[in-house]
């Protein structure tokens, strides 16, 4: 099994410390999921795994790769791709030109087409927008074509930063069924979500974080009920719980 792992991770902006020596684990075909409250760090750990920001202390493997520091293109070459929060389209790009700078680290243009073709037939409704731009889609069809474009290099790991934002509740059930959709396909997800009910629909494991910390770990099923959810979202003390604390 291809595993992603983040062990003790410090990373930050400028001077400031945001993260403090996190750890994560996360293997292909599942989908693990970070919780916590806004400020907590979930988005720049997602950055400093993706290369996006530098990883002060700690490292970060895949599949026993290191991969820590290296610039994010490198870091996709490894078969590890970041999807930002709203997708990352590029609005002033039509579909098809989203499609294709997807493909930008492959070096055969006929391949990079060849892999659009595929993911049309898997996104049909992209098939019928591809000369639209980007911004002129729908919310859930730019997640669509964010997720595709994303696939043109067929990672092994995808990381997602929230892929509900901004969306309605129907479609936000519709973009984390895709995400499950990615890991039935075989592809690691690790992602961000703060739609806790649907996310938790979709997870095989769970980390929360509170502070830039690790404050819990575990499966769906050891949470108990909506109390025992809030607590561990909100960081309140543990009371007896079998989870080990960090």
């Amino acid at each position: 099994m291809t595993r992603l792992r983040a062990d003790g991770v410090v990373t930050g902006y400028a001077k400031v410390e945001i993260l403090h020596g996190v750890s994560v684990e996360a293997g292909d075909g599942q989908v693990t999921c970070i919780f916590g409250p806004n400020g907590c760090g979930k988005s720049t750990l997602l950055r400093s795994i993706a290369g996006a920001i530098r990883t002060w202390q700690g490292n970060v493997t895949l599949d026993g790769d290191d991969i820590t520091g290296l610039p994010s293109h490198d870091v996709l070459a490894h078969g590890l791709a970041l999807m930002p929060q709203g997708g990352g389209v590029f609005k002033q790009l039509s579909v098809r030109d989203n499609l294709r700078m997807g493909g930008y680290t492959l070096r055969s243009g006929k391949l990079v087409d060849e892999r659009i073709a595929e993911l049309l037939d898997e996104f049909p409704r992209l098939r019928d927008r591809l000369s639209v731009n980007a911004g002129n889609l729908s919310g859930g069809e730019q997640m669509m074509l964010a997720i595709a474009r994303a696939l043109i290099v067929r990672p092994r790991f995808l990381l997602f930063d929230e892929p509900s934002a901004g969306l309605s509740p129907k479609l936000a059930a519709e973009a984390l069924e895709r995400v499950a959709a990615l890991a039935e396909r075989g592809v690691g997800v690790l992602m961000v979500e703060q739609n806790i009910r649907e996310a938790m629909r979709v997870a095989q494991r769970i980390y929360v974080l509170v502070g830039g910390s690790n404050r819990w770990e575990g499966r769906p099923g050891d949470i108990g009920d909506d109390r025992e959810l809030m607590r561990l979202y909100l960081g309140a003390p543990d009371q007896g719980s079998s989870q080990q604390e960090e």
